[in-house]
């Protein structure tokens, strides 16, 4: 049975006094992490104030990371120095960092091996763009993506990823992969991984949706047999539509 996880991404929102606020309302609310898990993966500059005033059910992300200790790389962040204030996920490869920023799939194999080596769990991103999706190279697509960025990891630290299948298309424009399409690519994914390793490793691993989700549609992704939560962009933003997300897990 895979414990469902709810990943808030807030992006580049939020200064330090509205995190602050939003953890205050949530805290106290929140779902116990042992039917569901919480996560909120906030900039850079906030973490260690979120980290220092997360209650015993949520746990914080950072968005991105290198793929190396140190060293002259202006503007970016450490796996050991987000380990070093307590982070515990990181999200690698979300496709907005693919577009903006080039990160190709070698740069999140890199930054998975990195993660590991400093206890954070990666949310490993993948997706497709609507070209993709209309010439029906979804599978094909996604399965690359997949198998690139898990090169090299363990079978036992396999278990600990978290993936987060997001169509690009359905990113902040309020369409949604139906449940049914976003379960049919969800269980490539499981597949793939379970050609990689074995049907343990693959059943053991939560893959999530994202894509516009929200308090309206939450249920019914949850309800599809092998989606095992969401990574969430702008619902996550406001506090009691997160928990009404974190709620729709309990649930599942």
């Amino acid at each position: 049975m895979r414990k469902p996880i709810i990943a808030g991404n807030w992006k580049m929102n939020k200064n330090r006094d509205e995190a602050l606020q939003f953890i205050y309302n949530v805290n106290q609310n929140i779902p116990s992490s042992e039917f569901v898990e919480s996560v909120i993966c906030a900039q850079s500059i906030v973490l260690r104030d979120l980290v220092k005033r997360q209650g015993e059910s949520l746990r914080i992300g950072a968005q991105n990371m290198h793929y190396l200790d140190n060293g002259a790389y202006t503007g970016e962040v450490s796996a050991p120095a987000l380990e070093n204030i307590g982070v515990k996920y990181v999200i690698i490869g979300h496709s907005e960092r693919r577009a903006y920023y080039n990160e190709t799939d070698a740069d999140v194999n890199k930054k998975a091996h990195q993660a590991f080596l400093y206890n954070l769990t990666p949310i490993i991103c993948c997706g497709e763009s609507l070209e993709v999706r209309e010439s029906g190279e979804t599978n094909a697509y996604v399965k690359k993506q997949v198998v690139a960025a898990l090169k090299g990891i363990t079978a036992k630290l396999m278990k600990e990823v978290v993936i987060a299948y997001e169509p690009i298309w359905a990113i902040g424009t309020g369409r949604t992969a139906t449940s049914e399409m976003a379960n049919d690519t969800i269980k490539e994914i499981r597949n793939v991984i379970r050609g990689l390793y074995n049907d343990e490793v693959a059943e053991a691993v939560r893959i999530q949706y994202g894509g516009s989700v929200n308090p309206k549609n939450i249920d019914e992704l949850l309800s599809m047999s092998d989606i095992d939560g969401a990574l969430v962009g702008g619902a996550s933003l406001d506090s009691e539509s997160f928990l009404a997300l974190v709620r729709a897990g309990v649930k599942k």
